[in-house]
Parts: C-alpha cells; sequence; structure tokens
C-alpha cells in the first residue's frame, strides 16, 4: 500500500524547525541531506522490489544474481558472496538459499578447499537476471528525474560519503 503524498516536503519542513530549535550550528543542512539520502533510498528499494517482483525476485536476491554474473565462471564462494555484497555472512547465506531454492543458483562445496560453499548461477538464473537488468535499465533505476551529469556528479558526492566512512579503500 503506497504511503499518501504530503501537500510539502516533510524533509524541507524539518531542517526549518532543526535550525529553529538548534540553531544553524546544529548543521540543518547536513541533516537534510542525510534523512534525504535516507528516504531516496526507501523510494529506490520500494520501486526496484516492485519492478523485480513479476520475477520472484528482491533487489537483494537480484544484487546476488547480477554479482555471479560478473564473476569467472559465474561461481563464488559465500564469502566472497557477503564481502561483494557488503552484508553480513548470515545474510548472504539466506539469500543465496532462497536463489537455490528458485532454481537460480546451486549451491556446492567449494572444491578448492573440501569446507566451503559456492553460489553458482544457473542458466534460469542467469535469465533472470537479464530480465531484471532489462526492466531496471528501463526504468532509469529511479533516477529519470535527473539528467546524465547530475547521475555522474550524484554518484561522486555518495562515493565521496562512503570513502569518509572508510567503506572501501581508495585506488
Amino acid at each position: 500500500m503506497p504511503v499518501p503524498r504530503l501537500a510539502f516536503d516533510p524533509i524541507r519542513r524539518a531542517a526549518v524547525l532543526w535550525e529553529r530549535r538548534w540553531g544553524r550550528a546544529s548543521a540543518p543542512q547536513s541533516m537534510a541531506a542525510a534523512t534525504s539520502i535516507m528516504r531516496v533510498q526507501q523510494l529506490l528499494l520500494a520501486d526496484f522490489d516492485a519492478v523485480l517482483a513479476p520475477l520472484h525476485l528482491t533487489f537483494a536476491r537480484f544484487e546476488c544474481l547480477v554479482l555471479l554474473t560478473f564473476a569467472r565462471d559465474a561461481r563464488l564462494p559465500m564469502t566472497t558472496v557477503g564481502e561483494r555484497l557488503m552484508i553480513h555472512p548470515t545474510s548472504a547465506t539466506h539469500i543465496v538459499q532462497k536463489l537455490a531454492t528458485q532454481g537460480f543458483v546451486e549451491r556446492i562445496r567449494n572444491p578448492a578447499d573440501g569446507r566451503g560453499t559456492l553460489a553458482v548461477l544457473t542458466p534460469t538464473g542467469r535469465a533472470a537476471a537479464e530480465r531484471g537488468v532489462s526492466a531496471l535499465v528501463e526504468r532509469g533505476f529511479g533516477l529519470t528525474g535527473l539528467t546524465g551529469q547530475e547521475r555522474v556528479d550524484l554518484f561522486r558526492l555518495l562515493e565521496k560519503v562512503r570513502l569518509g566512512h572508510g567503506d572501501f579503500g581508495s585506488d
């Protein structure tokens, strides 16, 4: 069920009220920017999940399928799946188990060490990933309100925030 639209921007209103309550030194613009990022994440995730639902995928499962399409031989150790998706190992296991139940991946013992597990993309999983990519590209990944240059600028700005938080090493 969609959330009703407000007649005003509640984040902009919060920034005004924030500044009134705590002053300009309390960084109302920073609060508004951070809150906007969180809200956009909610909007995009809901949109992506809706676009991918006909494929019986969530965005998290779609990301895993795409990751496997990038891998040599379309297979990765479970530890690598979690690291690359930047999620807890338990979450990676849950996602891969769901995809295996759907026939999109297979879980096999890692022949390199005999103990670990590999997630292996199936042809059905590859087809679902391709359909998901097409659907999201058609929707402009929810960013159709931005120009191409604005999308590049947004990525670069958010990349700086991620780097500042130590999300990855600088190249």
